[in-house]
């Protein structure tokens, strides 16, 4: 083997590491995946990883363990947010490792031909991944806008009329509840009227995406014996669970972040400042203090 520098090496032994973890982590995966189509995908990409490694290592004539951490991160945040979520969070870490590949190539051919394979070949199945709860974004984003904007609104309307967050919490709490049950009925004939065979798991993504944005969004007024404070948060997590419902929507499903963020925060922040209005104009006119 041609002597190569040693930071030439030392990049090549980290790629070469990069594969067997990937590798591994696409094989737990795979098998944990029901869709027999997902699953022979899944396989292939693992098959061309351990390929790529045992290229690196016929170079190197040298074998390397993967990155257990990294395994077990990606493990985990596959089985939380869906595998389609983390592993194209996991291709969006390789594209800087991609950019250096012409220069490994100067010492190591193979290097050319893995970087192409990875390139056109890997990005071309995971866009053939088809993961399932993928499929009812839509019904997770009505329950989810749904809830922001209702209730954020009512919220903040509570919070000058009553000043109390015990008041305001109960009253929330009762009104979350039984939009969150008309959200799911609505959502479940909508998609009966539609012929949708799985109208009744629409129905329960749009309630239980409903159910949790409620519990978040009135937990501060549980907690808090300032209402203006508790409001204050309110709102805060009203940005924050639209940065990161959208962050993974943009990445699981190659769409636009920017645009689709401040469309939901300009939304769910407009209604809740109307709605504080509305509730310091029925407390002045109708003199209710409680």
């Amino acid at each position: 083997m041609t002597e190569v520098p040693k930071k030439i090496r030392k990049d090549i032994i980290s790629k070469q590491r990069g594969e067997i973890t990937e590798y591994h982590i696409y094989k737990i995966i795979a098998k944990r995946t029901k869709s027999i189509e997902n699953k022979k995908i899944l396989e292939r990409i693992a098959n061309d990883e351990l390929r790529h490694y045992k290229m690196w290592t016929a170079y190197l004539k040298k074998d390397v363990k993967p990155n257990r951490l990294r395994i077990i991160y990606y493990s985990i945040l596959s089985f939380i947010l869906g595998y389609t979520f983390a592993i194209k969070i996991m291709e969006q870490g390789e594209e800087n490792a991609k950019a250096d590949y012409n220069s490994l190539a100067e010492f190591a051919p193979q290097a050319t031909q893995i970087a192409l394979e990875e390139d056109e070949h890997e990005n071309a199945l995971i866009k053939m991944l088809d993961e399932e709860r993928l499929s009812y974004v839509g019904s997770m984003v009505l329950g989810l806008n749904d809830a922001l904007v209702e209730l954020s609104g009512t919220l903040a309307g509570l919070t000058f009329a009553f000043s109390n967050t015990k008041l305001i919490s109960l009253s929330g709490l009762i009104t979350g509840i039984a939009a969150s049950l008309s959200m799911a009925a609505s959502e479940y004939l909508s998609a009966k009227s539609d012929e949708n065979p799985n109208a009744l798991k629409s129905a329960l993504y749009t309630g239980v995406a409903y159910v949790i944005t409620v519990a978040i969004l009135i937990l501060p007024y549980l907690l808090l014996s300032n209402p203006f404070i508790a409001l204050g948060i309110m709102l805060f997590s009203v940005v924050l669970i639209i940065f990161l419902f959208n962050y993974y929507i943009s990445v699981a499903k190659d769409l636009n972040f920017k645009k689709r963020f401040f469309q939901m925060a300009i939304i769910s922040i407009s209604v809740a400042v109307i709605s504080f209005g509305i509730g310091i104009l029925v407390k002045s006119v109708l003199g209710i203090d409680i």
